[in-house]
């Protein structure tokens, strides 16, 4: 069975956040505005996306 994924893109710049958001941000792998990444869809990772929710929004859950 293949594992579920989910697929983040970076909305909001980390400019004037702070440093824990941005860290959050990089973890996901988003640094830059538009850019996109499928990712692993577990619990750790959800609580990411939630922690940065004004930031990132989610494109695709397959």
């Amino acid at each position: 069975m293949a594992k579920k994924t989910v697929t983040v893109e970076q909305i909001g710049s980390p400019l004037r956040r702070p440093g824990e958001q941005r860290a959050t941000l990089i973890g996901l792998g988003l640094n830059k505005m538009n850019r996109r990444r499928t990712l692993e869809d577990t619990p750790a990772v959800r609580g990411m996306i939630k922690k940065v929710a004004h930031l990132v929004r989610v494109v695709d859950e397959a």
